[in-house]
């Protein structure tokens, strides 16, 4: 097959691209961006060629794949009509893969694509797995017959898919735009969980997670006793996160991750229980957790200097305290420094004072302009950074024509934090550090 995928630097794009390469299919892209971006790392590994004109002519042979954040007016699409390529929603042709393996989809608020990457991770070593990851990481090989993805709730899209298994890591109010409420989205999440064909693995600590009723086997995981795997005696340190595992009552193993938080915890738990119900060995599972160095921009550290540079892909105000902790967990002794990028209008509204309260704990935070693409700041009067900021103590307006104000904050931990693309001013300050 051949694919023509516009909007293919997005992360679930280049991801898509990558898989689809991998399976042996032709694979050429369109993107309106010129910025270099980490999920082009992927498509340049496998020479998937990039376009950002019109010059690309696709043969009829071509089905156009486009990305949700392109919409059908614009220019590329319009000009593929035309010549009435055979097009489809990205989330749809993912759809039709999971009907072709036996998939473990990856779902939840947070946390989906370090759980994702865990599973595939130790998967892909016990008996190969095809995965989407949504930090642009995607894999195939047609003699897989498992296939593990990442399951956005972003307008539904994930009930375009047909998992096998289902995980689903935590329930929080999110993507305000598309739903009405957190019943709604707990609404969608039974609906996923009624078209997965065997197990569904918990985390039974949620209480919105244990709002889901199926008739195929549960599997709870968590720091309760209530659950089926458990994480007993922690030690957080600013080394390793150790713990030991219990499943059903009884000593599985021990575990030292070099990763921070409580929240990696739960993730790893998530990862030990789908890989136990795939029987891969326990070393396997050992082995790869406690070497397990985390996805792209999550908690992503830079070191120059004395200074530390974090990129997260947190934008949430749970996601924002889980980086909050975890730096404050690995470097005790330092000033954690918050540079926020908010990404859309609707999430700063409804969580303002969520975002306020979680970034007045850091000991200061930057805040920059509402970054978006789908959304007119007119629909949001009264809606920006400024007010933001009025809100959250110790805080400041950051851009990068004033990104020298980092520089008040040398030897310390700075946390730059957004699902938008906030690297051009994290690769500034490099630059000046340097």
């Amino acid at each position: 097959m051949k694919y023509y995928l516009i909007g293919i630097k997005g992360s679930g794009m280049s991801a898509l691209a990558s898989l689809l390469y991998d399976l042996g299919n032709t694979v050429v892209g369109y993107d309106d961006s010129l910025e270099y971006k980490f999920t082009l790392e992927g498509l340049k590994k496998r020479g998937i060629e990039v376009y950002h004109d019109d010059s690309f002519i696709p043969d009829s042979d071509f089905i156009v794949c486009y990305s949700n954040a392109i919409n059908e007016s614009h220019e590329e699409i319009k000009r593929l009509k035309k010549i009435n390529l055979k097009m489809i929603r990205y989330q749809d042709l993912i759809g039709n893969l999971t009907k072709m393996y036996e998939t473990i989809s990856v779902s939840g608020t947070h946390g989906k694509t370090t759980t994702s990457l865990m599973i595939s991770s130790i998967l892909d070593k016990h008996m190969g797995c095809n995965y989407f990851v949504g930090d642009g990481r995607g894999h195939g090989s047609q003699d897989n017959k498992l296939f593990v993805l990442e399951s956005c709730e972003y307008n539904k899209h994930f009930l375009s898919y047909y998992p096998s298994t289902l995980v689903i890591t935590n329930i929080e109010l999110e993507h305000t735009e598309c739903y009405k409420d957190l019943d709604d989205i707990i609404f969608n999440f039974n609906k996923l969980a009624s078209q997965t064909s065997n197990n569904l693995v918990l985390c039974g600590d949620d209480l919105n997670v244990r709002k889901i009723k199926s008739d195929k086997n549960i599997y709870y995981y968590g720091f309760s006793d209530s659950n089926d795997l458990v994480a007993k005696n922690l030690n957080l340190t600013t080394e390793f996160s150790s713990f030991d595992v219990y499943y059903k009552g009884e000593y599985f193993d021990h575990f030292d991750l070099k990763l921070f938080g409580n929240h990696m915890i739960l993730d790893s738990l998530a990862s030990i229980m789908v890989s136990i119900l795939y029987n891969a060995p326990k070393e396997i599972i050992k082995e790869t957790l406690n070497n397990f160095k985390g996805a792209t921009r999550r908690f992503s550290e830079t070191k120059i200097n004395n200074t530390i540079i974090v990129d997260d892909y947190a934008h949430h105000p749970t996601e924002i305290e889980a980086t909050l902790n975890s730096a404050r967990q690995k470097y005790p002794n330092k000033k954690i420094i918050g540079v926020f990028l908010p990404n859309t209008y609707s999430r700063t509204k409804d969580f303002m004072d969520d975002f306020a309260r979680v970034l007045s704990n850091f000991d200061y935070s930057y805040i920059m302009d509402i970054k978006c693409d789908r959304e007119d700041p007119k629909d949001y009067p009264g809606v920006s950074s400024d007010t933001l900021i009025e809100k959250t103590n110790n805080s400041s307006k950051l851009s990068n024509e004033t990104i020298n104000k980092l520089l008040n904050h040398q030897d310390n931990v700075i946390c730059f934090m957004s699902c938008a693309n906030i690297n051009p001013i994290i690769e500034e300050f490099k630059n000046i550090l340097n």
